[in-house]
């Protein structure tokens, strides 16, 4: 897409809020937000998670509650919950996690506020859209009154957000007595595609993208954090809880098949030196466990210089074990996540290697096409960025035939079920990250027992079958 073709796109209000409308013979299917509360959980991890430039050793979760009253008296209560990932959507060179994480939750108290006095009636889709500007311009002014060095950044509102999207996605599908995977269909939906991405969706509904029933089975991506030790030998102390604690251990223990690989961007011995070891240590495992195939995702969490640095690896990396370089399934966001400050940096040479998906960079429709433009051939997509946005951003991925995935952010609990169902929904996603298990496995005590195939993984796989409930299956 073009500059000038961008610039037009937006311009048209493509994504401009929306009130509901009569439009379609949708107009007995709105509801109207009554309450929306929210609260906090704090959990610390087992082990830290290294990822890119950042450590993380705990997670706050958002909880938010929601309740929504149909056209025809209907009442329901929805939930939402997402881990506030400051680390990872708000990094800073000048703030410490406190201040962001405060910050964060300053706003999340003002988004609770907007979409609880939003009174029109719609579809969570709409009501979204409606929404977003809101969270955007009180972004702003909460980086203005706590006199914050760096402002909230677009991909942090828009996981402040997310929960209390989540939560009104939630509530939509129960007051009809549906999963919510079934109400993106023009019986529900008052507007085509078209609305929000533009005139080549004309007469498309976001539920052509959707599939009406969760695929039963996600394989599932293990991440290896920078830090983890990858055989015994790597272990100074071990933490004694029972869980597995080298990369053997966890493949025997989930029968994994897919390992994601957190790499430093910048080092590029370490980076190669890290890839074959956990290649030789993947290898001798699966060799016992006389399984054949097995893949690897790599990501180096915008840590790469430029796009040489990743053509550089890869050859390296295919000289020195070949077969290791076949299993790589695909690359994550190599390089920094504004695209539009280095428009030379593409990705063309990259993908015709491997699949190369954008992430950190997704935030918008804008931003997608940029990436294609780019040479970004894959989708990175995320619960915690809003359940309205990723079933947008996932029609577009499909429409484009980009590469799909589903990743994680460290989703613990009920952010963890959200973000299985929305990977069992999209047609297409190669599998879905779940790392949670490994460093924050006390947050699911409250789920594992309602929901076991999405927290007892066996065979490298989640089951998803059962995600098919009222709302979003929470």
């Amino acid at each position: 897409m073009s500059d000038m073709y961008r610039r037009e796109f937006l311009r048209s209000g493509a994504l401009a809020p929306v009130a509901f409308s009569t439009a379609r013979g949708a107009v007995a299917r709105g509801v109207r937000i009554e309450e929306v509360r929210f609260s906090y959980e704090d959990f610390r991890y087992r082990t830290p998670y290294r990822f890119g430039a950042q450590s993380v050793d705990r997670v706050t979760l958002l909880n938010v509650d929601c309740r929504v009253r149909t056209q025809d008296g209907r009442v329901a209560l929805g939930f939402g919950s997402m881990t506030m990932g400051n680390a990872w959507s708000f990094p800073s060179k000048t703030m410490p996690y406190d201040t962001t994480l405060g910050a964060m939750k300053v706003l999340a108290a003002r988004i609770a506020r907007i979409t609880g006095d939003y009174h029109e009636t719609g579809h969570p889709i709409d009501i979204n859209c409606a929404l977003e500007p809101e969270y955007s311009r009180a972004a702003g002014e909460v980086s203005k009154e706590l006199k914050l060095t760096e402002p909230i950044p677009k991909l942090c509102t828009l996981v402040t957000a997310s929960p209390f999207d989540a939560a009104v996605h939630d509530a939509y599908g129960k007051a009809f007595g549906l999963s919510s995977y079934l109400t993106y269909t023009a019986d529900f939906m008052p507007y085509d595609l078209s609305h929000y991405l533009g005139g080549d969706y004309k007469g498309e509904s976001v539920g052509r993208y959707v599939l009406p029933k969760p695929a039963p089975r996600m394989a599932l991506y293990h991440s290896v954090g920078a830090s983890d030790p990858i055989v015994e030998s790597d272990i100074h102390k071990r933490i004694g809880d029972g869980l597995p604690e080298t990369l053997p251990e966890w493949i025997r223990f989930n029968g994994l098949r897919r390992i994601k690989i957190k790499l430093a961007g910048n080092d590029m011995e370490w980076d190669l030196a890290r890839v074959v070891h956990i290649d030789r240590a993947t290898t001798e495992t699966q060799q016992e466990r006389r399984v054949a195939e097995w893949f690897y995702s790599l990501d180096f969490n915008e840590q790469c210089p430029n796009v040489g640095y990743l053509l550089e690896f890869l050859r390296r990396l295919k000289e020195q074990s070949p077969a290791c370089f076949e299993r790589i399934q695909y690359v994550e966001q190599p390089t920094a996540r504004d695209l539009k400050a280095d428009r030379a940096n593409v990705m063309h040479a990259a993908a015709r290697l491997r699949p190369v998906v954008i992430d950190e960079s997704l935030t918008d429709i804008e931003s997608l096409m940029l990436a294609r433009e780019m040479g970004y051939s894959g989708a990175a997509l995320k619960a915690c960025k809003g359940q309205s946005q990723v079933l947008l951003m996932a029609a577009a991925a499909q429409k484009h035939k980009m590469f799909l995935c589903v990743q994680d952010l460290t989703c613990p609990g009920a952010s963890l079920i959200h973000s299985a169902g929305l990977a069992a929904h999209v047609p297409g996603v190669a599998a879905i990250e779940a790392n949670a298990r490994e460093y924050g496995p006390a947050a699911k005590k409250p789920w594992e027992d309602k929901y076991p195939g999405i927290f007892k993984v066996r065979d490298g796989m989640m089951d998803t079958s059962g995600l098919d409930g009222p709302g979003l299956g929470v």
